[in-house]
Order: structure tokens, then sequence, then C-alpha cells
């Protein structure tokens, strides 16, 4: 959920704070306050576009940020564009400068706005009355029908198609890759088998050749230095009248004599013995070295010949020209040698490929096929559902689901080839419109209440999991156009809504007002000669008050207050 909100030199608001709760969060005040204005700082954070006429007058840049609490599906968007996960929080951030240039910031590390646009599915939904940002598109009806349908991503029928799905598309991807690359093939097959005969008879026997080489080399160029360093070690150590192990032997024999006499030289007599044993170890060591060191110029022009080679082989084949490797050489004759057994192989693979996606396709569409009646089914009943509560809010509307299977493998997706849409007629005698061609804000962001209401309900009690919807939903005055009772239910939905996720709402209406769990006061003052907008959080009292305004106007009366009073008891 969101859990901080702060916007400086924004608008008229010069710093604000506001701190959200879990559940129905609601926004109120006078008209002209700028409650919008904080949501549409936070449609800034959700990757909607910035323009430098949203910075105060005077100041340099607005600042907007927000803390909301990560999801899984958060985590792995920054995951994937290399931005560390920062315990279980996110922030992000966002400037915007006099001169209409920006900066973005995730958990404090640069980022795009397209990043934010990638993290806002995860995070909020933002129901404006323009509808600029999170608009309802195919893939979130396609989502709200599934998450109904108890179709979660990775489970049953759905988990099926998407299987399928990468199936058929890592196969279809081959075929195309082998069909479409084939004339190149053929031009580079007489380049590919030289390389393979360069590579192969370079006979090389391992990815470390070259670093034990160039040890070999070392030692055989400098063969006299390490024969008079290793016997002048040896003659020290032990050949010498005064070498280190005559010396540690006879002070051994002394502080054995000690022992004999003083216990507390027995530890000295183990530390001096070890000494001694260690002596001998690097003496043999450094006598057998110099045993074995063969001075052969030979040998010598041997190596070097063969690290010219393959310093060589190195240079046209490793893939990073910074620190080349044998390694990398090796991998490349593996990937030549497999594209040459393809050509030879071609045709024969080619029947096997075709064979294998055609086994595919019939897999993908029966798992899709399914997919397509469970969810038929399930928009059935979800539409009789959100029209009765759509009516429920001051409309008569008629209400559908329609679920197109879209069947020509262009339209094919992980999520099966179904087109989910949601069609409404707001007045009687109207056709069947697209919910994207409503034209009162108001009244697209309560059928959006009452669809996401009538989900969450329907979903209740089902075995089957839900599948994720954002953490976050916002409304912005959805109470246009309705008062009354109309009004209260209003109210009822939103809280039922908020027990499963967060909610926040701006309303200028008391019915409403009367069922947040925090209740924000916006209210703009003049100080300095600048008008200010400030947020913050009422307590029990104030909301009360405020509700009474909402009811009475500027000038409260008693009346007014108690009203208030038991409209507050009444929604709790």
């Amino acid at each position: 959920m969101l859990l901080e909100l702060r916007a400086e030199n924004y608008a008229v608001i010069d710093h604000a704070v506001a701190g959200f709760g879990p559940g129905l969060n609601l926004l109120t005040g006078e008209t002209g306050a700028g409650k919008s204005i904080l949501i549409d700082a936070l449609a800034l954070l959700l990757g909607d576009k910035g323009s430098a006429d949203v910075v105060r007058h005077g100041a340099e840049k607005a600042v907007v940020s927000c803390v909301f609490e990560t999801t899984p599906g958060a985590e792995a968007v920054l995951e994937a564009n290399g931005i560390d996960v920062e315990g279980d929080e996110i922030l992000l951030r966002r400037e915007i400068a006099v001169t209409g240039k920006g900066r973005v910031f995730v958990n404090n590390q640069p980022a795009t706005v397209g990043v934010l646009r990638q993290l806002a599915p995860e995070l909020a939904l933002v129901h404006s009355q323009s509808e600029t940002l999170g608009s309802f598109d195919q893939a979130q009806q396609r989502g709200l029908l599934d998450r109904f349908a108890g179709l979660a991503a990775g489970e049953g029928a759905s988990a099926a198609v998407s299987a399928a799905f990468a199936a058929w598309q890592t196969t279809k991807s081959r075929l195309e890759e082998m069909q479409s690359a084939e004339a190149d093939r053929l031009r580079m097959a007489d380049l590919w088998i030289f390389q393979r005969k360069e590579i192969t008879q370079a006979e090389l026997v391992a990815a470390d050749e070259d670093a034990l080489l160039e040890t070999e080399k070392r030692v055989l160029a400098n063969a006299e230095k390490l024969y008079a360093a290793a016997m002048s070690a040896h003659e020290f150590l032990y050949e010498a009248e005064s070498s280190a192990e005559s010396a540690i032997t006879s002070a051994l024999k002394q502080v054995e004599e000690l022992a004999k006499y003083d216990g507390k030289f027995k530890d000295a007599v183990q530390q001096l013995t070890t000494a001694r044993a260690a002596i001998e170890d690097v003496n043999a060591t450094v006598r057998d070295y110099a045993e074995g060191i063969n001075a052969s110029p030979e040998r010598l022009g041997e190596i070097e010949d063969r690290l010219a080679l393959l310093d060589k082989l190195k240079r046209k084949y490793a893939q990073s020209r910074a620190i080349a490797s044998l390694a990398e050489v090796i991998a490349y004759g593996e990937e030549v040698a497999q594209k040459l057994s393809e050509i030879e192989n071609r045709d024969a693979i080619l029947t096997e490929l075709r064979a294998q996606l055609k086994k595919e396709e019939t897999a993908y569409s029966a798992a899709a096929a399914e997919l397509t009646t469970q969810r038929t089914a399930a928009a059935k009943k979800l539409e009789k559902l959100a029209e009765a509560q759509i009516n429920d809010l001051a409309m008569k509307a008629r209400f559908e689901i329609t679920v197109s299977a879209q069947k020509e493998s262009n339209f094919w997706t992980a999520h099966g080839w179904d087109s989910v849409a949601c069609r409404i007629a707001t007045n009687a005698g109207e056709p069947m419109k697209p919910l994207d061609e409503i034209a009162s804000g108001g009244e697209m962001s309560r059928v959006m209440l009452a669809l996401k209401v009538s989900v969450e309900e329907g979903a209740t009690g089902k075995s089957k999991k839900k599948t994720a919807l954002p953490r976050t939903l916002v409304f912005d005055e959805i109470d246009i156009g309705i008062g009354g009772r109309a009004a209260e239910a209003v109210g009822q939905k939103l809280r039922a809504l908020a027990k499963g996720q967060q909610v926040i709402c701006i309303t200028h209406l008391p019915q409403i007002a009367a069922f947040a769990e925090q209740h924000f006061l916006i209210e703009k003052t003049e100080k300095g000669g600048r008008t200010r907008t400030q947020v913050r959080q009422m307590t029990e009292a104030e909301r009360t008050e405020e509700i009474a305004r909402m009811l009475s106007g500027a000038t409260l009366t008693e009346t007014s207050l108690k009203h208030a009073e038991q409209m507050v008891k009444a929604a709790k």
C-alpha cells in the first residue's frame, strides 16, 4: 500500500506530507483547495507525463516523492532494470525543473519514467477524472475477470496456456531463425569450416593452458637464477655448518635439558621440534625444485610458439576483447560446430521442428479453448453482479462482458487468445459502448468501483487463489452527479473494497466522508501574499466538524454537528 506522499513546490503546494494507512483513506476540502493536485502528484510518480507548469511560481523545481510497500512483482521490475531492492519498501522520487527537464529516482538510484510506468500496475491504479493514467485497458479487464474466476497466473487453465505458449514460441522462433538465416548460413559455411579446422588443429587441452605455459615460460627463462636461489636456500637450511637445521637441533638439545628440570619449557621443546620439521620440509621442496629445473632452450622455444598460437586464437575468436580467454575460444569452436551440424542436417531438423510446432499448436489451442470456456462462464456471472452494483450508484445502466476468442496465431499470448471487453449503456435506448467511451469521468469512476467491488465480493470464499491486483486504488471525485442514498451506497462500496486493499478517494459528499478510516483535510491558506495548500489527517472531533461543514456550508450549526455525529456512528 501507499505509506506516504510528499510534494514540494508543486503547483500551489509549498510543502505537504500525507501518511496514508490501510483501508479507506478519504480526502475532503473546499472546492478549489487543491484536492486533485495530490492525485496528480501521485500520477506523476506512476509515470504520467510531466510539465514545467507544475513548478510553483518562484521555485526552481518541483519535487514529489512517495513510499510504497513492495510487492514481488515490483521487486521483479526493479531487478530487471538493475535497481537494488532495499527492504520491504520502495521509494519513488521525481523532480521537474522550470526548464522542463526532469529526473527520476527509485530507491535513491537514478531511473527513468519508463521504470515508473512498469512499476505502476504493481503498486497502484489511479482513476482520475481525465483517466490520463492507468486507463482500464484490455489487460486490466482480463485481469479483473481472471481474478473473479480464480484463474490465477501459474495455476489451472492459465498455467497450461502459459506453458503451452512458451513451448510453441520457442520452437517457432527456432524454426523461423533456421529458415530466414539459411542463405546467410550457406554463405558463411566455408568460413565456419576454416574456423573449426583452425581451432581443432590447435588441440586446446584446457581453458587455463595459456596460464600454465606462461608459468613454465617464466621458469625456463630464469632457470639459472632459480637454480642458484634454490641451491642457496638448501645450503642455508641444511648443508652449511651453521645451517638453520643444525642451529635448531643444537638449541633443541639444550631446551630439552631445561625441560627435564622445569616443566615450563615443554612447550618450547614442542615449538622447536615443529620448527625443525618445517625447515626439513622447506629444504626438501627447494632441493627437489632445483633438481627439476631443466634449462632447455628447445622447450622454451616450443612454449613461445604455442603461446603465440594461443594468443592468435584468442584475438580472433574470443568475444571479450579486454580480457580474452581460451574458454571463449573453445566455446566459439563448439558454436561453429553446432552451426555446421545444423547445415549438414538442415532438412531433417526442419522436418522435426515443423512436426514439433504442429504438435505444440494443437496443445496451445486446446489449452486456450478451455481457458476461453472458463472465462466466458465467469463473465456471465460477473456482468450480472456488476450491473446490479452499478445501478446501486445512481445509474440506470446495462452492463456486459464479452470474451472473444481470437484464434489466429498473431493474437496468441501467454494469457490465451481471448479479447475481454467490458461494455456499458448508461441510458435507456443507447447501444452498448466500451467503457473508455463513457463521457463522464464520475460515471467511469463509479463503474470501476462497482466492478471492482463485484470482483472482490464474488471471489470471496473461492478455493482458488486470487490473482494479484494493485494494492492501492485511487478514485478522484467519484461522487459527481449523485447524492442521498446513492452517495451512501458509494461509501459502503468503498468501505467493502477497502477490506481487501488500500483505497484512496477524493469526495465532496458527507455521506461518503463518514465511512473514512483515515480522513485528510485539504485546505488552502494565504501567508505572506502567497496561496498555500496543506494536507493534514484529522482527529475524530475534527472529522465530525468537517462532515458538518460539508452538510451545512461554512457556518456550523448544532443540527449539522449532531447529524454528522450520527452519520459517523452509523458508518461504523
